[in-house]
């Protein structure tokens, strides 16, 4: 029981970490990239429904990334397992994001920018939940 509640925790850290680093880059997006650069206008978001939609996938998203980083740090403190693992939720997000440029009329730099976001955003994620476990926030996974 004490296993899931860590997880939990863990979970609730990284789904916090992700949905604030994704409500700062749609800010970012849509008062400084979308206001100076005119190839990204497109990135420019209102507060309808696509909005919160993509908040709450990017906040379940961080929820599913605590709890799995919380396991990929369980037995050693490889540094390229930790990368490995923000690199995989990143870059599974962000190659979306590209994909779906390539099937759409539009240019493709403005998917290429929601692509390194996702991985930056997985990258403040992971430094969130470093420091939750560095100040037993979190404990991490002890194995048997």
């Amino acid at each position: 029981m004490a296993e899931r509640l860590e997880s939990l925790k863990a979970g609730i850290v990284g789904g916090l970490s992700v949905c604030l680093a994704f409500a700062i880059a749609s800010l970012l997006n849509t008062f400084v990239l979308a206001k100076y650069f005119q190839i990204l206008v497109c990135l420019q978001s209102d507060l309808n429904w696509h909005l919160w939609v993509s908040g709450a996938v990017a906040t379940f998203t961080g929820f599913l990334f605590g709890v799995t980083y919380r396991y990929i740090i369980r037995s050693d403190q490889n540094p390229q397992l930790k990368a490995g693992g923000v690199l995989a939720f990143g870059l599974v997000r962000g190659l979306t994001q590209i994909e779906l440029g390539w099937n759409s009329h539009s240019i493709i730099w403005p998917f290429l920018v929601l692509a390194f976001e996702s991985v930056l955003w997985f990258g403040i994620a992971a430094i969130a939940l470093n420091i939750a476990i560095q100040f037993r926030w979190v404990k991490p996974f002890s194995s048997i």
